[in-house]
């Protein structure tokens, strides 16, 4: 087909076309994969992108190709979501982000090879053929379960416990660890749940019943969001240095590389919420500083020497600003999946996914206008960095913490608070020394000591806590020495029945 010159806005075109597809996929199959589980989803997906990829060969007219190119956008969204969760939730909270991050390095590998394989190809309809390929093969995961299996967090959260008996059954004969030795395996689910327990299915539009959970998925959406729309505006000032195609695409993709080893480095060690926060600020002032320059270069004219500095500082900063907002942008995927609950995971990560697919068409967007209004998208998606890292500081820590299975466990993943709260102690025994015990935790020498104090407490409000008059002496004292008496022991019963709770629990402490 004609793709150049007065013909070549179809390019952008269809990147868009192919772009919407993926966020309707996102949001539909999203909301599949919580209702008919990941397995079933993953297989629905893959079943549909081969079938479309095979008529995608064949395709004659550019408007056939458009319509199945979108809907083959739908069908990888479905593929790469389930399996994105699935690896997710069979992990342990140590190993959660190498898991995750070693898919990224698959995905930035086949970036890598996909150049030459459209070099050897050299024909769209095979190179086509080629990516098929691999849909088709996986294919045979219906007939091994044991290859892809059903996430058990899903199975369990969603109360089908027969099926969560042999995935689990599954999982414990392939880790050698035999479970078929107890009398009853399982049996504590049984207890747990109850025999009339019916499975419980739940979707994404329970998020507006949430407060929590609702705040983390919008936060993580617009910094998703920011993280690919702003891609653009770093890109676009590599094309300046070189108009060779494999300049700016290898760059770019090895960007992508130091990102996730990045990650690896410092997302274990600092915290989700920390680095977030870094590669958000990181982007921002590399988009503002970018578009200083940019309004310097053509505000005034500089020496040779000048120039050469402007250019570097350019590229220095396009580079650290695309290094910062994928990481921003895949973060931002990790953390969304670590706080969503499993009960609606596949939804709210859908709605995550899609927001970073409308950033990506933005930037086809601007192709499609032919770079008109590139200020102006400068302009917003620097602002939209700035404002995220306000948004970063209201989101919660997942390091190291089990993933919330339901609707109520993501309630509680609130933000911790930004500075430790030294309110006023008590003055009791128990709630004395360097930090309060946990209330899980039994001391029985505190316990012992608070309850001496109380009988102390409880023998001085008695009537052994009042002292009795004193018998008169014959020493031969007149009657207005005893009335002074009787005053001031008068008084001093005041004053005992008068005492404040400060002073005794300062006695009970001594």
């Amino acid at each position: 087909w004609d793709l150049v010159c007065g013909e070549y806005w179809k390019v952008p075109l269809q990147h868009i076309c192919f772009m919407t597809g993926w966020i309707l996929g996102y949001v539909l199959l999203g909301t599949l994969c919580d209702w008919v589980g990941r397995r079933r989803g993953f297989l629905l997906s893959v079943s549909l992108s081969g079938v479309l990829g095979v008529a995608l060969c064949v395709s004659n007219s550019p408007t056939v190709f458009l319509l199945l190119r979108l809907a083959q956008g739908a069908a990888l969204a479905g593929v790469t979501l389930a399996s994105y969760i699935s690896r997710l939730e069979v992990c342990d909270p140590p190993n959660r982000l190498m898991v995750t991050m070693i898919g990224g390095f698959f995905g930035v590998g086949a970036e890598l090879l996909l150049p030459g394989i459209a070099i050897l190809c050299r024909d769209w309809p095979i190179l086509q053929a080629v990516a098929t390929l691999p849909l088709i093969l996986l294919l045979s995961y219906w007939c091994c379960e044991s290859v892809f299996p059903e996430s058990p967090r899903w199975l369990l959260s969603t109360s089908q416990l027969h099926r969560t008996k042999r995935a689990v059954l599954m999982f414990s004969y392939r880790n050698a660890v035999c479970l078929r030795d107890q009398l009853h395996p399982g049996q504590h689910m049984d207890s747990a749940y109850g025999d009339d327990c019916q499975p419980e299915f739940h979707t994404v539009l329970e998020l507006r019943r949430t407060r929590v959970v609702w705040r983390n998925c919008l936060i993580l959406s617009f910094t998703l969001f920011i993280g690919t729309g702003i891609q653009y505006c770093f890109t676009r000032n590599l094309h300046s240095f070189s108009t060779n195609f494999y300049f700016s695409y290898f760059l770019r993709v090895s960007t992508g590389a130091l990102s996730c080893l990045f990650l690896c480095l410092t997302v274990n060690r600092f915290g989700r919420r920390g680095i977030l926060l870094l590669t958000a600020i990181v982007t921002g002032l590399s988009s503002l500083l970018l578009l200083a320059l940019t309004l310097s270069r053509h505000s005034c004219v500089c020496v040779c020497v000048c120039v050469d500095l402007h250019d570097g500082l350019l590229l220095v900063l396009s580079m650290v600003g695309l290094l910062s907002s994928q990481a921003l942008a895949m973060l931002s995927v990790f953390f969304a999946s670590e706080v969503m609950p499993t009960v609606i995971r596949g939804g709210c990560l859908g709605l995550v996914f899609a927001s970073g697919c409308v950033g990506v068409a933005a930037s086809s967007l601007m192709e499609l206008q032919d770079k008109a209004g590139y200020f102006l998208h400068h302009v917003v998606f620097a602002s939209f960095a700035v404002l995220s890292v306000l948004c970063i500081m209201l989101l919660p820590e997942s390091k190291r913490k089990p993933l919330p299975d339901s609707m109520a466990d993501g309630e509680q993943r609130r933000r911790p608070s930004l500075f430790l709260s030294h309110g006023r102690r008590d003055g009791l025994p128990l709630l004395c020394g360097r930090g309060r015990p946990s209330p899980s935790e039994y001391d029985a020498g505190s316990y012992s000591r608070l309850v001496a104090a109380t009988r102390l407490m409880l023998s001085r409000e008695g009537p052994a806590y009042k002292v009795a008059a004193p018998a008169p002496l014959a020493t031969g004292e007149g009657p207005e020495e005893e009335e002074e008496e009787e005053e001031e022991e008068e008084d001093e019963e005041e004053v005992r029945d008068h005492e404040s709770p400060a002073t005794l629990r300062v006695e009970t402490r001594s």
